[in-house]
């Protein structure tokens, strides 16, 4: 029972990763759809997205020190 709360967080941040990223993919649906074109994304684009989620992470990770 003790480690109960390691599970718990483990579900609900993978329950909160799958949704964040199909709300990412259909927003990138949409704007393909609206522009007619498949969305392409940059090497800078992926860049920039990937050091913002090591951001977030470390944010994140940063939450329960004092």
């Amino acid at each position: 029972m003790k480690d109960n709360w390691k599970i718990t967080t483990m579900i609900i941040g993978t329950v909160v990763g799958a949704l964040t990223g199909a709300g990412a993919a259909y927003l990138l649906i949409q704007r393909g759809e609206k522009e007619e074109a498949q969305p392409k994304i940059t090497a800078n684009q992926g860049i920039q997205v990937g050091l913002s989620l090591l951001g977030l992470l470390r944010l994140i990770s940063g939450f329960g020190s004092k």
